[in-house]
């Protein structure tokens, strides 16, 4: 530890090979309390969302976002419809207040060891159900035998919508393939690679192995989509041929294509594992795609607010071995 002394400046502290410098003359003008404030009304949107969250008052919540203003000079949070929304500089305080948050939390009032035996937890993941169907129940059977009083709540999110909530800490952890790329306040780790299958009812879809790139563009197709687009990465491999297939149906549900499928003379373009547990369950036929797909990575992604807590690091391990088995 260096210490030295700069006009106001007390104290120069060499950490893991950086010199934080701590003011402390300004910084003791600081309520703690205003951060966590702050960090409440950037989740919930709402200053009465976000005084039950703190567990104080609706006139004391916005008494300290008046405080926060003032010492911010920025007005921080402005109305909206629902609730109120972040300015810009909000938004740009947001992460590194939640992270130094979470450090003086993780340091100060948690204790660093964690036994899932005996743990109560409540984790909220975020996933497709394209992941939740292969995934989920093999989580579930491993924290029966391990974490018996862990709980799961499922969130269901796509890969556009996933670092939002991430950010407002409406999930604990996200799951998806073809993530879009988060900033250096989120963390990343892939779990598994995945490719694509055909899947069919050979009852109702009288076509023989393997099939033809011109049978699979006249086929209709089913497309599951979260956001109710009718594209996917089958139509941009397609395009690359100038070629285009027949939509007839999408849903937001991927969970639901079996049931569309079944008897119906339409065929789909899933992820490898779900497709194989649909086909056995559903006795339905898979088989390769008539062309070149990518493969997909599929990652979870957390905030780096996250990264040292000693459940969270449990529960990324897990997810981890859980995936190993897949």
């Amino acid at each position: 530890m260096l210490v030295n002394r700069i006009g106001g400046i007390a104290l120069l502290v060499q950490s893991m090979g950086r010199i934080l410098i701590i003011d402390h003359v300004n910084l003791s003008q600081l309520d703690l309390n205003l951060l966590v404030a702050f960090d409440a009304l950037l989740t919930e949107g709402s200053v009465t969302r976000a005084a039950e969250r703190v567990g104080v008052g609706q006139p004391s919540m916005s008494h300290a976002l008046s405080r926060l203003r003032r010492l911010l000079n920025d007005e921080l949070f402005v109305r909206a419809s629902d609730g109120v929304k972040p300015t810009p500089r909000a938004l740009a305080l947001a992460a590194p207040i939640r992270e130094a948050l979470s450090v003086i939390q993780s340091t100060l009032l948690h204790e660093r060891s964690f036994d899932p035996s005996a743990a109560e937890n409540v984790f909220v993941l975020g996933m497709p159900d394209s992941i939740e169907v292969p995934l989920l129940p093999r989580l579930l059977a491993l924290l029966a035998q391990e974490a018996p009083k862990i709980h799961v709540r499922i969130q269901s999110i796509d890969r556009y919508d996933v670092i939002e909530k991430l950010d407002r800490d409406q999930i604990h952890l996200g799951m998806a393939g073809l993530l879009t790329e988060g900033t250096l306040h989120h963390k990343r780790r892939r779990l598994y690679q995945t490719n694509y299958l055909c899947l069919f009812d050979p009852e109702a879809l009288k076509i023989t192995e393997p099939v033809t790139l011109e049978e699979y563009v006249a086929l209709p197709h089913v497309l599951g989509s979260p956001r109710g687009d009718a594209r996917g990465v089958v139509d941009d491999a397609l395009a690359k041929l100038g070629l285009r297939r027949v939509i007839a149906v999408t849903t937001p549900h991927f969970a639901a294509v079996p049931f569309i499928l079944k008897g119906a003379r339409l065929i789909c373009t899933a992820p490898e594992r779900p497709a194989r547990i649909f086909a056995q369950q559903f006795e339905l036929f898979v088989c390769e795609p008539p062309l070149p797909l990518p493969d997909s990575d599929v990652s979870m992604i957390w905030h780096a607010s996250y990264d040292l807590d000693p459940a969270h690091r449990w529960l990324r391990d897990t997810l981890i071995r859980v995936a190993g088995t897949m």
